[in-house]
C-alpha cells in the first residue's frame, strides 16, 4: 500500500472538498426521489410558465407562442350570439342546409344557381348604401374569395352565402366542388356576416 506524503493527503483533501462541493451545487434546488411502490421518480414537474427558449413575450394557448397572435386576429374572431338569436340562427341553418346539399348534388354551386334557390326560401337579397349602411334585406351570396397558388392568386368555383339572422346572429355557408358547409356565427368585426381572409 502506498503512503501519501502530508502535502499530497492535503491536495487530494481539497480535491474531495472541491467535488463534493461542486457536485452539491448543481444539485441546488431539485428534489429528487423515488417511490420505491410504484417505481416512478417523485421529482416535480417544472414550474416554469414557458417551455425552455420560448420568448417571454409568448402568448398563452397559441401553438407555436406567437406574440400578440390574438390581437394580430381580432378581426377573425366573430362576435357572440345570445341564446335566443343563437336559437333563431340555428332554425335558419337547418332550412338553409338541404338546399346546398341538393345543388351539391346536381353540381351548382355558381353564385347565380345558390341565389335564385335561396330566394326562393322567402329570403331578401341585403342591401347597402353608398357608405355601406344596410338598408334591408338579409341575404347575400357572391363568389368564393380568391386564394394564393403557386405564383397567383386562383377564385374556385363556388358560392359563399351571408345571412344576417339578428343584429348578433348569421349564418354563413359555402358550397363548391369538393363540398359544402353551413353553420352559425356572430357577426365579424369587418366583414359582417363573412369570415374574412387571413392576411389582413
Amino acid at each position: 500500500m502506498q503512503t501519501l506524503m502530508p502535502g499530497a493527503r492535503r491536495r487530494f483533501a481539497a480535491t474531495a472538498l472541491f467535488l463534493l462541493a461542486a457536485v452539491s451545487l448543481t444539485a441546488c434546488g431539485e428534489q429528487h426521489g423515488t417511490d420505491v411502490a410504484a417505481g416512478a421518480s417523485t421529482t416535480p414537474p417544472s414550474s416554469s410558465p414557458s417551455s425552455p427558449g420560448a420568448p417571454p413575450y409568448a402568448e398563452p394557448g397559441i401553438a407555436d407562442g406567437a406574440p400578440h397572435h390574438g390581437d394580430n386576429n381580432a378581426y377573425r374572431r366573430s362576435g357572440e350570439m345570445s341564446p335566443a338569436s343563437a336559437k333563431d340562427a340555428q332554425r335558419e341553418a337547418d332550412r338553409i342546409e338541404p338546399v346546398l346539399k341538393r345543388l351539391w348534388g346536381q353540381k351548382k354551386w355558381d353564385p347565380k344557381s345558390v341565389r335564385a334557390a335561396l330566394l326562393e326560401l322567402g329570403y331578401e337579397e341585403e342591401r347597402t348604401g353608398p357608405k355601406g349602411e344596410r338598408r334591408g334585406g338579409t341575404l347575400t351570396v357572391r363568389a368564393m374569395d380568391p386564394r394564393y397558388e403557386v405564383d397567383h392568386n386562383v377564385t374556385p368555383e363556388g358560392a359563399r352565402i351571408g345571412l344576417r339572422v339578428h343584429d348578433d346572429a348569421c349564418v354563413t355557408a359555402f358550397v363548391q366542388k369538393t363540398n359544402y358547409e353551413v353553420k352559425t356565427n356572430g357577426p365579424f368585426m369587418e366583414t359582417g356576416c363573412f369570415e374574412p381572409p387571413y392576411g389582413h
